[in-house]
């Protein structure tokens, strides 16, 4: 078949891309520009307007520090952890089938079930404070939803809960495919576990590591909206207030469409920005050169 007509054959992907990738895109800058309650009411374009007053709102810079501080403490956390966990598991301890199922559960459950599940238990009556008081340590209960300090520190247990587990399932996965007689060589050579975990088997799927690593900062970035407004509704204050739920609110609840698509702009910024900084700091050898 000639090129021409196989260039033909991209034409309803293109499209396609155009439609619901691009157009997106192009239109979320434009509402920036407005002042816009909703398609029911009239927009009217103020141009820089709606930058200037988003820059200016304690709210928003609340929302950047806090979403900094969730990425930055649940990427870090999760992709190591994960990793362990999946090795352990690609090394097929007696029952792995049970616990790959185990490990796998928690990203399976609906976000409203999660919610749910843990209102009750961060709640002041709930299974933590029960626990602390059950072992003697009752000072140190709280009602952790509730208390600026810990709410974003809470929100960002959940999010560790639901993703290590799927997140070491498909670093195991991974580690299946390597070589099992260099794994094997390294630990006839006096390697012990942990060392052939971080000196021979990570290094071999470095790649993949930054690929699940841009994935988990992309998804602890864009959607922990849902769980906010689950758990804590951005309270108390600002204290759990982040960008991707700063969208959301200002949108749907405050009806203030160009304030919320700036917000997206400066999201869509940050996640760029964090891909290429994580690209830099897994490039491999052969990428450097």
């Amino acid at each position: 078949m000639p090129r021409s007509r196989l260039l033909w054959l991209t034409v309803p992907s293109l499209l396609w891309f155009a439609v619901f990738s691009v157009g997106p895109l192009v239109a979320m800058f434009v509402i920036a520009t407005l002042k816009w309650k909703g398609l029911l009411y009239e927009p009217t374009y103020i141009g820089l307007g709606n930058v200037t007053k988003v820059f200016a709102d304690p709210v928003f810079h609340a929302a950047v520090r806090n979403s900094l501080i969730q990425v930055a403490v649940a990427v870090p956390v999760m992709i190591p952890l994960a990793f362990m966990l999946g090795y352990h598991l690609n090394t097929r301890p007696r029952g792995h089938r049970v616990l790959s199922v185990l490990y796998f559960s928690p990203g399976l459950i609906s976000i409203s079930t999660t919610g749910m599940i843990f209102y009750g238990v961060l709640s002041p009556n709930g299974g933590v404070n029960g626990l602390l008081g059950a072992v003697g340590l009752d000072s140190l209960a709280t009602a952790w939803l509730a208390d600026p300090a810990t709410a974003l520190p809470a929100l960002i247990a959940v999010d560790l809960w639901r993703g290590v587990g799927w997140t070491a399932v498909l670093f195991a996965s991974r580690l299946a495919s390597l070589d099992g007689e260099v794994l094997e060589a390294a630990q006839i050579d006096g390697a012990g576990r942990f060392r052939t975990m971080w000196r021979v088997a990570f290094p071999m799927v470095k790649d993949y590591v930054r690929t699940l690593t841009m994935l988990q900062f992309l998804w602890t970035l864009f959607t922990s909206a849902a769980l906010i407004l689950l758990l804590t509704k951005g309270g108390p204050g600002t204290s759990s207030t982040t960008l991707s739920y700063l969208v959301y609110a200002k949108a749907f609840s405050q009806r203030d469409l160009g304030y919320s698509q700036v917000v997206g702009v400066v999201l869509l910024l940050v996640g760029i920005a964090g891909m290429v900084l994580i690209r830099a700091l897994f490039r491999t050898k052969e990428e450097s050169r």
